[in-house]
């Protein structure tokens, strides 16, 4: 957490020599590293330190001197305040490669050094997942992101991230929450659109009355949305309006009915460069385990050749992959309700398995990897949206036996600080 600086604020003249971590801008100034926001690589800044983090100073831009070759002008009107975006002001060629890098050092903390693709990245316009924020000032509805660093929602009028069919409806859901939210009133949207339908989850804004109820009714009519959830505090998203509307993912030719507030892809790009990336590694392996599945976008069309058992903790995701699976013949595909952080799968219920997808949330998969470790499956893929954990993960596999074939780098997250990768592990034939 940052903590005020002891020392007396300091103005120095500072060039960017890198960008860190988080996509801050890199410098030093009378003995202290600079963590300088919005700033490129080569620019010379007057800046001016704040708070403490970490091992050096917050700084802010007080003056550009001089830009650097590494700045690009922002294409959103709404850089630099809003804090959905922190690497917009990058020209590509510098960004992708500070992208790579990121995961280059993430393995090599863990001793490890894979040769790492540069990343597939995904073009504006494709995040067909997002999560907004809205409250009430004065009577007027703000919508958009938080501020960097804050709880204070920059209101927006476009976003360069979003589909299509996602921006169209921000303006008629921004008159439906001027109604909907009490003075000060405060709440998260959470949009998906598969295609042109789009779905709308809300989450915390207390309890759903009959006025609310209402309201979102003809929301549903005038935002042209496939289906709207409410969903108070840690409670199931409970669907409200459009509730029998059929809302289903196609995952390469597989359909499955998501549940409200299912998580998918960001992007359906980027879905696909994953899902290419593991079938490419997957080669001819015929007997196949998708751990941490989802709702099946990779064990779904998997199973049209395949035998797939997929393993999934939470039971709405669970429930929608078994039932798409049972309404379909040709798919070889059982699935599994299962905690693998507490109830990781042990080798012997790996033993007959040819390879094994792993995708889990942030924090990775240690447990589900150490019994890998411990397996004699062939072929692990990795997917991870945390290069940290994944490298951690990577260690536990690779001391276990596996070789770390391959890293790909997928950027869906565009000008932010997160980047997904896939990773390939091979365990040697004996004898080689």
């Amino acid at each position: 957490m940052a903590r005020p600086v002891d020392e007396q604020a300091l103005e120095a003249e500072v060039v960017i020599d890198g960008i860190g971590a988080r996509g801050d801008g890199l410098a030093f100034a009378a003995g202290h590293r600079l963590y300088v926001p919005l700033a490129a690589p080569g620019d010379r800044l007057r800046v001016r330190t704040g708070i403490r983090r970490g091992d050096g100073l917050e700084a802010e831009i007080i003056e550009r001197l001089a830009d650097g070759p590494a700045r690009a002008t922002p294409p959103c009107r709404h850089f630099g305040t809003c804090g959905g975006c922190q690497l917009q002001h990058l020209t590509p060629a510098t960004y992708l490669g500070w992208k790579r890098q990121l995961v280059v050092e993430a393995f090599g903390h863990q001793g490890l050094a894979p040769e790492v693709a540069m990343p597939l990245a995904m073009a504006p316009g494709t995040r067909r997942r997002a999560k907004l924020v809205a409250e009430k000032r004065d009577g007027r509805v703000v919508l958009g992101f938080n501020a960097r660093r804050s709880r204070r929602v920059v209101d927006i009028d476009a976003c360069p991230l979003l589909v299509p069919a996602l921006a169209a409806r921000l303006a008629a859901v921004r008159l439906t929450l001027a109604a909907l939210l009490g003075d000060s009133g405060r709440i998260e949207l959470q949009f998906l659109a598969l295609g042109d339908a789009v779905e709308l989850l809300l989450v915390g804004g207390g309890s759903l009355d009959r006025r609310r109820k209402a309201l979102l009714e003809r929301l549903i009519v005038d935002a042209s949305l496939a289906r709207i959830a409410w969903r108070a505090a840690a409670e199931a998203p409970i669907a409200i309006v459009g509730e029998r509307a059929v809302f289903a993912a196609d995952f390469a030719g597989v359909g499955v009915e998501l549940p409200p507030g299912a998580f998918l892809q960001a992007c359906l790009e980027a879905e696909t460069a994953m899902r290419d990336q593991v079938l490419a590694a997957l080669g001819r392996a015929k007997r196949v385990v998708d751990l941490y599945a989802g709702c099946g976008s990779f064990a779904a069309p998997l199973a049209k050749g395949r035998s797939v058992r997929a393993v999934e903790r939470d039971e709405a995701a669970s429930r929608a992959l078994d039932a798409a699976s049972r309404a379909r013949a040709d798919l070889r595909l059982t699935v599994e309700r299962r905690d693998l952080e507490a109830r990781p799968l042990l080798p012997i219920e790996l033993a007959e398995i040819d390879a094994a997808i792993i995708d889990p949330p942030r924090g990775g998969a240690a447990p589900q990897a150490k019994q890998l470790a411990r397996s004699e499956v062939p072929l692990v893929v990795a997917v991870s949206c945390n290069p940290a954990t994944l490298a951690r993960d990577a260690r536990l596999l690779v001391d276990g036996g596996y070789r770390l074939e391959q890293v790909q780098p997928i950027d869906q997250f565009l000008w932010s600080a997160h980047v997904e990768a896939v990773a390939v592990f091979r365990r040697p034939r004996r004898g080689i």
